[in-house]
């Protein structure tokens, strides 16, 4: 993670490109010291849609285009530690989500096994620093939704004793226990059960994460947790009027837990327009029978109505998706600093969880180029170290502190 060497002599440049590469020295600088710990990276569900775990299909050592992450790019974005997730659709339930889930933990153990001089399973924040010091990539899980546990707490300790580092207690639909952002409220936010599921997250030393939760779910959770809470992937309800995204009065309540929002950078979750456009189209799905619960599953298109699928195809092209910027995901991130506070903002892509991304973060190499911006709307370093990872790693440490003894190590 070192800067780049710059060819030209600095005195045939011009002022605004001699301060761009100062900028951009500036960041890689910061890189060495504070790399990225990113919240949410879909990969590993990536490779069971297009290969089905066929690592030799999509080996990460050599560039992916159909895929946002591969090793050149992770190195080339300053990223240090990776909460991969361990995602399965909230339309799986019973057995067959918790099957799935443990196939997704499986995923990203053979990742880590295949390319040892790159990754490294962490599952503490000394991991973390000792994966940084030694110039790897820390590979820590993120089990995307309570459905993965079935109701139980059992599973919820064994998913902690194989790593996993958080859990989002939902997906798009609500689970028994816990209201989610996406679904018609059936709770009120947690049951005693979902609320027991907290505490039993506390002890064991697994982050509480709230993307993807109602409001409700958040307040409840935050009234409950004794550890910080996260927001793995989410963005600013103030800038953006999407429900996965966070009102200002829940963020409002992050410096008291000491918890921490990682801005994502999904299109329609960062733009008014994109949001707009995803609701139109939505609309527009829901005529044609292509709900997104149907078409963003495990088995997508298989069973589609081909001419609903070329309408739809035909609706998109006369309304284009507009393009999310770098410029708003910037927006998102001051929002939540000026709110939060400095102490408690972080970064989560959701790279291959997703089909676009803003202009100028397209894959896992863009980091350095929002933190450039950032830099030049005047962050310190100091505020931009405390984003690429010093947060969230405090975060993980107090978690690990509140737990019991032999769960938070």
């Amino acid at each position: 993670m070192t800067a780049q060497r710059h060819t030209e002599h600095p005195a045939t440049a011009g002022p605004t490109e001699r301060a761009n590469r100062a900028t951009a020295d500036r960041v890689a600088s910061l890189l060495t010291r504070a790399p990225v710990f990113d919240g949410h990276n879909d990969l590993a569900w990536a490779l069971r849609r297009q290969v089905a775990y066929d690592l030799d299909r999509r080996d990460i050592a050599r560039h992916q285009p159909t895929l946002h992450t591969d090793i050149a790019r992770l190195r080339a974005g300053g990223v240090g530690a990776q909460f991969f997730s361990v995602y399965v659709p909230g339309t799986l339930t019973g057995g067959a989500a918790v099957t799935a889930t443990l196939e997704q933990i499986d995923c990203v153990a053979r990742i880590v096994a295949r390319y040892p001089d790159t990754f490294v399973a962490a599952r503490t924040a000394d991991d973390v620093r000792r994966a940084i010091a030694a110039g790897r990539i820390a590979a820590l899980l993120g089990a995307e939704g309570g459905h993965s546990i079935d109701c139980s707490l059992g599973v919820l300790r064994m998913l902690r004793r194989l790593g996993v580092a958080y859990m989002t207690l939902t997906h798009n639909q609500n689970v028994p226990w816990a209201d989610s952002a996406t679904d018609a409220p059936a709770v009120g936010g947690l049951t005693d059960f979902g609320r027991d599921v907290v505490r039993e997250m506390n002890r064991i030393g697994m982050l509480v994460d709230l993307s993807h939760v109602a409001p409700t779910t958040m307040h409840a959770a935050l009234d409950v947790s004794a550890a910080p809470v996260i927001f793995s992937h989410s963005s600013c309800r103030a800038l953006v009027d999407h429900p996965r995204d966070v009102p200002d009065e829940v963020l409002a309540r992050l410096a008291g837990n000491g918890g921490v929002q990682m801005v994502t950078f999904v299109p329609h979750f960062v733009s008014q327009a994109c949001a707009d456009h995803d609701a139109a189209e939505d609309a527009r799905r829901h005529e044609l029978g292509l709900d997104r619960v149907t078409v963003y599953t495990e088995h997508a298109g298989e069973h589609l109505d081909p001419q609903a699928v070329a309408e739809l195809e035909r609706w998109r092209a006369a309304h284009p998706a507009p393009v999310a910027t770098l410029a708003q995901v910037a927006d998102h991130v001051e929002h939540a600093r000026e709110v939060a506070g400095p102490a408690h903002i972080g970064l989560g892509g959701d790279y291959d969880g997703v089909e676009c991304l803003p202009a100028g973060l397209e894959d896992v190499a863009g980091y350095p180029a929002l933190l450039a911006e950032l830099a030049d709307r005047g962050w310190s370093d100091a505020d931009l170290a405390a984003l690429t990872s010093g947060n969230i790693l405090r975060a993980l440490q107090v978690a690990q502190d509140v737990a019991e003894p032999g769960f938070g190590v």
